[in-house]
């Protein structure tokens, strides 16, 4: 019963409003080109077309021991200094517990020894972070989880930053948008939580939806205003027709 009140609901609305004609392509929701802004040699390429990855996952690394190595001491540059901030910690708060009995410069000798150790944390900290990024250049990682679809890059290959080039291509696995066209004299009736009803080409079956996102302007073009619906595990690039439910004016 409840089911039967349901559609008749849907039917009355349908009945009340009034079909603005679009057309759509399929997006994914989210999809970027990804490149090395580094120069070096492919050394390892850990995933291949079709591949679904997580964020933050490893993609491609370039040739990167000298970097490694370089990290590896900057790590132990600032171990060193911490160790030496801390003794030089403990000798000025020694002496800062007798300063009313030893000589001033003698204490500002300690003085300047703990800031000095601090200024050397603060260098070491910044060496590290500084080696950190060159390393992180010779990697590229997954900037969210998706399905790689397109792989340029082979072990051996030379990037050059002269020439640098998208060596993947990754979107969303399974969330993906239509993106609807439609005639831009119906600006004052689209509106965001519209109901849609359309279908794929090469797909019988009419699918519904709602609008996301409608765009704050008309391409001067062909003067059409675009409008977002987000659907799921459709190709990306497939396109279709269909009709935006607004209310009818009558």
């Amino acid at each position: 019963m409840t089911r039967i009140i349901l559609s008749l609901m849907v039917l009355m609305a349908s009945l009340n409003a009034a079909e603005i004609y679009a057309t759509f392509s399929i997006e994914a929701k989210k999809s970027a080109n990804l490149a090395f802004y580094s120069s070096g040699i492919v050394n390892k390429v850990f995933v291949d077309v079709s591949s679904r990855v997580k964020k933050g996952q490893k993609l491609v690394e370039l040739q990167n021991d000298d970097l490694k190595a370089s990290l590896q001491i900057a790590k132990a540059s600032l171990k060193d200094a911490e160790v030496t901030l801390k003794y030089a910690k403990k000798d000025y708060e020694r002496q800062l517990l007798i300063k009313d009995l030893i000589d001033e410069a003698k204490f500002d000798k300690y003085l300047l020894t703990y800031e000095k150790a601090k200024v050397a944390i603060v260098r070491a900290e910044a060496n590290l972070a500084y080696q950190q990024s060159l390393l992180d250049r010779t990697l590229i990682k997954a900037p969210f989880d998706g399905v790689i679809f397109e792989k340029s890059v082979e072990v051996g290959d030379v990037v050059s930053g002269m020439m640098l080039r998208t060596v993947f291509k990754i979107q969303s696995q399974i969330d993906r948008k239509l993106i609807l066209e439609f005639d831009q004299k119906y600006w004052k009736k689209v509106r965001i939580g519209n109901s849609v009803k359309y279908t794929v080409n090469g797909d019988k079956k009419v699918y519904t939806g709602k609008i996301s996102k409608v765009y704050p302007y008309a391409n001067s073009e062909n003067r059409k205003i675009k409008a977002e619906v987000k659907v799921k595990n459709f190709i990306v690039g497939l396109f279709g027709d269909g009709y935006i439910l607004v209310p009818d004016d009558k």
